[in-house]
């Protein structure tokens, strides 16, 4: 069983992996960009992500997903992870964080 500490330290982890995940068509991280609607660390080290593309129709969308699930199964204290696809809300500019605002330009 983890403790609440443990599980805000491995979301802590998680955050910082998914800042290293880029949309290659745009040079901002998907966690700046507003792109992970949720992050769950449950009591036995499973995860559950929630995240979005900026297009339904992203070309890299595969590469995207595959990447954020090895990563986040990557951080100690993950036992494995589950990341959903949505689109409910449907992302728009203002989901994503002032530095990826002032770094695209918006």
């Amino acid at each position: 069983m983890i403790t609440q500490e443990e599980k805000t330290r491995i979301e802590e982890r998680i955050v910082e992996v998914l800042k290293t995940v880029y949309d290659p068509e745009i040079s901002v991280n998907i966690y700046d960009l507003g792109m992970i609607y949720r992050i769950d660390v449950n009591d036995d080290g499973t995860v559950e992500i929630d995240m979005t593309f900026t297009s339904p129709a992203c070309p890299l969308a595969d590469f995207i997903f595959s990447d954020v699930q090895s990563k986040v199964e990557s951080v100690e204290g993950v036992v494995s992870a589950t990341v959903n696809l949505v689109f409910e809300p449907e992302w728009d500019k203002s989901m994503m964080s002032e530095e990826a605002r002032l770094e695209l330009g918006f």
